[in-house]
This record gives C-alpha cells, sequence and structure tokens, in this order.
C-alpha cells in the first residue's frame, strides 16, 4: 500500500464534523455470508468527537482510491455501509483469497502497519501498540467484516 491514501484522508478529517451511530445488520446475506468467526477487539482509544459518517465514508473512498490506482486488478475491495457507514467491509476478488481467518489476519496486519506510518495514526495512539481496529475506533467504526465473497466470512466488533 502506497501511504498517500493514508495523506489524502489525514486531509479529509481536518473537514469532517460531529455525528451519530445507528446499527442494522442488513449486510449480512446481501455483501457477505453468516461470519463463520465473530470476534471482539477492545479498541485502546476512543472514538474522535468529530468522526462522522461523512468522515467514514472518506476513508473508505480514499482507500478504495488508493486500491485501484495500483498497476494491477484489486484483490479486494473496500467500503463502508450502514445508516452511519460504520460497518467497514472487505470482499476479496480472487478465488481462494481471503478465504480463511488466517488469510484475513494477515490482511489486517497488513493495514495496521500500513496505518502505523501516518501521521494521523501516530498523533492519536500509540503507534508502536496500537492496531487497524484502534485505527477504526478512532473514526467511529462498530465493526469490520472480511470476506472471500463466496462462502467465508470473518467479522470483528470494535469496542
Amino acid at each position: 500500500m502506497r501511504i498517500g491514501f493514508f495523506a489524502i484522508f489525514a486531509a479529509m478529517l481536518l473537514l469532517a464534523s460531529p455525528g451519530r451511530a445507528a446499527a442494522d445488520d442488513s449486510q449480512e446475506g446481501y455483501y457477505y455470508p453468516k461470519p463463520k468467526v465473530v470476534e471482539t477487539y477492545m479498541a485502546r482509544v476512543a472514538t474522535l468527537a468529530d468522526s462522522d459518517r461523512s468522515r467514514r465514508i472518506g476513508f473508505a473512498a480514499a482507500l478504495a482510491k488508493d486500491i485501484a490506482d495500483k498497476p494491477y486488478p484489486p484483490t479486494f475491495y473496500i467500503f463502508a455501509k450502514g445508516d452511519e457507514a460504520d460497518k467497514l467491509i472487505i470482499v476479496g476478488t480472487t478465488d481462494g483469497g481471503l478465504s480463511t481467518v488466517y488469510r484475513t489476519r494477515a490482511l489486517l496486519a497488513h493495514l495496521t502497519g500500513a496505518a502505523r506510518l501516518t501521521d494521523f495514526f501516530q498523533q492519536n495512539t500509540i503507534a508502536e501498540y496500537a492496531t487497524f481496529f484502534d485505527f477504526l475506533k478512532l473514526l467511529g467504526f462498530k465493526q469490520i467484516t472480511i470476506t472471500d465473497g463466496v462462502a467465508f466470512a470473518h467479522q470483528i466488533k470494535i469496542e
């Protein structure tokens, strides 16, 4: 991953305003199958006061653009869903990719590494200990679901 999308995202953070959170589960069965693995992550950070729906959509859009700008076909798509866009969804695009809990955790570890390189992450977390889940918590995401787009889904609730 290039650091470019994080720089774009950091700039967008300054423009966002406060919002509210809502819950719905309409994505299951539409974007992904029922998760085979559901975990809960207790974040080490609090949601930033000015994190709202717009900020979360902007983050997902910046990340999606970074993925789309690569010189090869994407191996996954990423987007925010839910009434408050507080559910991050990652859908694999290659056969066999993101089809196990281990592959999804590897992707999340990669995203943690990329996030730790950003000024935003370093200023708002203890970068050497915080994870991509903490990054998502800062933005107000409530869950992340990773799926192979066929039969496997791994979901993490962020508290």
